[in-house]
């Protein structure tokens, strides 16, 4: 055989375009184990993005509705009752301010301190408030884990992987690319993936928090109100 032919069969084996699969399965264990751990993260990242996105905004319109309900209804409590076993946090800061009202109110529903129970009011609103957006803001810490920890996890084993490929350099003693190449290419396969994991997880992360914080200005805006409404029926007294 002529070594255009050997040329020609060489180009003609060779592979066109990467394979992910084949990378994967011909990476050592260790990189292999760095693959899996990254892809069941970015999995989990993904399930995180798409319920959060789903609760945020079926919370956000319960609540909207809620707020302008609350604040024209002529009996709050009646209202509230039919909102307990919703997942409405709106209705859960109301609650909390009428609760302590009721604390605060004697048997013959006048209130003897009028400032103080403002403040108790006040206070038990600010506290349920921040409740609400900490169990709205819990699973986030995921993603912030995941697009910080991802990208180092991934270089691992990619540095792993060059180990390994300079290890098979003294045992065959060739340099040569052919030789190196392939488990280069694994070792870099772990970085792409932890970098798959870690920007859509760094993305989601930041956009996320700014709508939990949005919504816990806006539960504290309809706390202020309640607290001016509820205020202004103690002066009545």
């Amino acid at each position: 055989m002529t070594t255009v032919s050997l040329l020609a069969a060489a180009t003609a084996a060779a592979p066109t375009r990467l394979d992910p699969l084949q990378l994967f399965r011909d990476a050592d264990i260790v990189v292999q184990i760095v693959i899996v751990g990254l892809v069941l993260a970015s999995i989990w990242v993904w399930a995180i993005i798409v319920s959060f996105s789903l609760r945020m905004g079926k919370v956000s319109r319960r609540s909207a509705a809620f707020e302008r309900e609350f604040l024209l209804a002529k009996e709050p409590e009646t209202l509230l009752e039919g909102r307990r076993r919703q997942d409405v946090p709106s209705a859960r800061v109301a609650a909390a301010g009428l609760s302590e009202l009721q604390h605060s109110t004697g048997a013959g529903g006048r209130v003897a301190d009028r400032e103080g129970t403002r403040s108790r009011v006040a206070l038990a609103m600010e506290g349920q408030v921040a409740t609400e957006a900490d169990s709205l803001a819990e699973r986030l810490n995921f993603l912030a884990t995941t697009g910080s920890v991802a990208p180092f996890v991934g270089l691992f084993g990619t540095v792993w992987g060059i180990m390994n490929s300079f290890f098979q350099i003294g045992e065959q003693q060739n340099s040569s690319l052919a030789v190196v190449a392939p488990g280069i290419s694994e070792a870099l396969f772990a970085t792409a993936i932890g970098l798959f994991a870690a920007i859509p997880a760094v993305i989601a992360y930041n956009r996320f928090s700014h709508r939990v914080n949005a919504f816990e200005a806006r539960m504290q805006r309809f706390a202020d109100r309640v607290h001016a409404q509820i205020s202004r029926e103690l002066e009545g007294q």
